[in-house]
């Protein structure tokens, strides 16, 4: 298996201009420009496009002609979502539209006083629900956990447009992040991770996904069965016509089974997969092998 080397791909110059589109032209243009980068990515990122390959063409059955179309399809409408990104967070929010599926159900935890873990995947653009939270939710409720290896250049140009509504805890090597976690639960955040990436230094559980076993970081699924705190599923999903669409849901799992919560979280996963195939942004080899 080829891990994820926890690392994104652009340039400054290709953000400044995608940045320049959208305040010039309009989200639109910036949309029909993305359609000169994805044939580069989709012709000269090989590793990435194999991972998809194998996605569309073993693990969803597609024919060749539909996995290729898929694989372009994938790559613009994660360019559409950084486009969103941008815009949504420079003060172009009502050009979107938004849907709320089960949020009351992470306001119930919130009402509980106990803090609580939001279990994600690299599905849609979860970095958008901190404008879902924004106004939704109580102030300074939601913590995400991210692990932050973006190239540093890249972060200091979009942080002059892409505005950080919620608080972040990075993923370090020294495992601070582990009481930063602690302190966040203890204020009652609910805290936000994704479970479908691992990094090959650290521990892994294995489970079923799509008919085949697959590698999943353990410290998701650990903390969430080891903390005592309720547990939901969250994504936020791009929908046609400029419309993103929520989605929570409570996980009622075997206490302090993380075998039995990832299995719940692979077959939930599944099923969002599904539904949106084009919005699984895994640009790697996530199975075992190639059987």
């Amino acid at each position: 298996m080829a891990e994820w080397d926890g690392k994104s791909r652009g340039t400054v110059f290709g953000f400044k201009v995608f940045v320049f589109f959208i305040k010039n032209f309009g989200i639109n243009a910036a949309y029909a420009l993305m359609h000169l980068p994805v044939p580069y990515f989709c012709l000269f990122s090989g590793k990435n496009v194999k991972g998809l390959r194998f996605y569309f063409r073993n693990r969803l059955g597609y024919s060749r002609f539909k996995t290729m179309l898929s694989i372009y399809k994938t790559y613009y409408t994660f360019g559409q979502t950084l486009v969103d990104k941008i815009a949504i967070s420079s003060g172009l929010r009502s050009n979107y539209t938004y849907e709320f599926d089960g949020e009351v159900k992470i306001a119930e935890v919130l009402e509980m006083k106990r803090g609580g873990v939001l279990i994600s995947a690299h599905i849609g653009n979860f970095e958008l629900a901190q404008y879902f939270f924004k106004e939704r939710l109580a102030k300074d409720s939601i913590s995400i956990v991210v692990t932050d290896q973006d190239h540093e250049e890249i972060k200091d140009y979009l942080g002059q447009y892409v505005k950080k509504e919620t608080h972040f805890i990075v993923v370090r090597d020294d495992l601070s992040h582990i009481f930063e976690i602690n302190a966040a639960l203890a204020q009652n955040r609910i805290i936000c991770i994704a479970g479908d990436r691992y990094m090959d230094n650290t521990k892994c559980l294995e489970e079923t996904l799509l008919g085949k076993k697959a590698k999943f970081p353990l410290g998701p699924f650990y903390l969430a069965s080891r903390l005592k705190v309720p547990v939901l599923f969250v994504y936020v999903m791009r929908e046609p016509k400029r419309h993103y669409h929520l989605y929570a849901k409570w996980i009622n799992y075997k206490e302090g089974d993380m075998n039995d919560l990832l299995k719940k979280y692979t077959e939930n996963v599944e099923q969002m997969v599904k539904k949106y195939p084009m919005q699984w942004f895994n640009f790697y080899d996530f199975w075992n092998d190639k059987k």
